[in-house]
């Protein structure tokens, strides 16, 4: 069994639930459909999940065939097949892939890259229904269900000559389009935890990601997208079994250029400055914090104004420590007027969950969760 099958598609953000309903909805249909989006986000675990799906094809093959990875000259073998004796080599009748997939679906990775004489051949499946094997003198009747992905431009391809586009409008029947990850951040989470599990061996506790470095994970654009959060969890797996990481304790070399710069940032005696410096338009709470910190005299304004203090006392105060009981007493206000709910306490703070809980953790507040209703 190939190890992506039956894995189910991960996140909860907007795009991954409209991917779901769409899936849900087209599965059964036998129109073609076109997946596109960027390298690395899973449209091969869509073009299994509709398969699946499929009352009426999932007992049959699913056949992948990466386009852009077949030497060229073996691509009408391979897609059609052929007949003993109809080129040197060619010792014995194949079944090619496309007739393999008979009954169940044909997924055509990176058709973006399929050559153009291939394009032609590939228009008359989707017409007739048939193909015809190399070195055969009669067609062979196919009853397949095409899922084709690219992470290419087919508009800009065609605009270039590359693709057909008559081969294009009869592959993009049913569209559906995956972003990159990061543009669906709140799904990080979900997909840090269930590949962790997969990476866990017997016996093992899975890797945990500490709440500064799932903030870290937030900001990084992750170029690789899924693909690449998969490998580090995957490397980090290996070698910190059962470990709860945060971003310190990874060595530098270990991770990408871009968090290994946040990592030197936050060591910097002039972290805020630093934090700016790297991204500039911050999402998250860790570069919220920096912005915080640079208008900290604001901060402490506002607090003084709160605790009925019009001035500093001229025999000072612990402002850390002063600031730290403020913090402490409105996190336990807020989770008695929610009754323990995290969930509900984090929106009332307008602070992240998993800020929320790092500060609790630090407060020593568990108590005032145990009447939590499950989040």
């Amino acid at each position: 069994m190939s190890p992506h099958a039956s894995q189910p598609l991960i996140g909860d953000s907007d795009n991954m639930t409209a991917i779901r309903r769409l899936i849900a909805t087209v599965a059964d249909s036998p129109a073609t459909v076109l997946i596109t989006g960027p390298s690395g986000t899973g449209k091969e675990l869509i073009a299994r999940a509709l398969h699946e799906q499929s009352p009426t094809r999932k007992g049959a093959n699913f056949v992948p065939i990466n386009c852009g990875a077949i030497p060229r000259d073996l691509v009408e073998s391979e897609l059609f097949g052929h007949r003993k004796g109809a080129f040197t080599g060619a010792v014995v009748d194949r079944i090619g892939r496309i007739e393999l997939a008979h009954g169940g679906t044909l997924f055509l990775d990176e058709v973006g890259d399929l050559p153009k004489d291939m394009q032609v051949k590939l228009l008359r499946v989707l017409q007739e229904r048939v193909v015809e094997p190399v070195g055969a003198n009669k067609s062979v009747a196919v009853n397949v269900r095409v899922v084709a992905a690219t992470h290419r431009d087919l508009q800009e391809e065609i605009a270039a000559g590359r693709f057909r586009e008559d081969l294009y409008y009869r592959l993009n029947v049913l569209p559906i389009h995956t972003v990159a990850l990061r543009e669906r951040t709140s799904d990080i989470p979900a997909l840090l935890a269930v590949h962790a599990l997969r990476c866990t061996l017997p016996g093992q506790k899975p890797v945990s990601f500490a709440p500064c470095l799932l903030q870290a994970f937030e900001l990084y654009s992750w170029p690789g997208n899924v693909r690449e959060l998969a490998n580090l969890v995957d490397r980090f797996s290996t070698l910190f079994p059962g470990k709860e990481l945060t971003l310190q304790s990874i060595p530098d070399f270990m991770l990408p250029a871009e968090l290994a710069n946040l990592q030197k940032a936050m060591r910097d005696e002039n972290q805020p400055q630093k934090l700016l410096e790297l991204f500039p338009n911050p999402p998250d709470e860790v570069a919220r914090e920096a912005l915080e910190h640079q208008e900290s005299e604001d901060l402490q304004d506002l607090i003084m104004l709160a605790q009925g203090m019009d001035e500093l006392p001229e025999e000072g105060l612990p402002l850390r420590q002063r600031l730290a009981e403020i913090e402490r007493s409105y996190i336990e206000q807020a989770l008695q007027r929610t009754e323990g709910n995290v969930s509900r306490t984090a929106k009332l703070l307008q602070v992240q969950r998993t800020t929320l809980i790092e500060k609790i953790n630090k407060y020593d507040l568990r108590a005032e969760t145990k009447a939590a209703t499950p989040d």
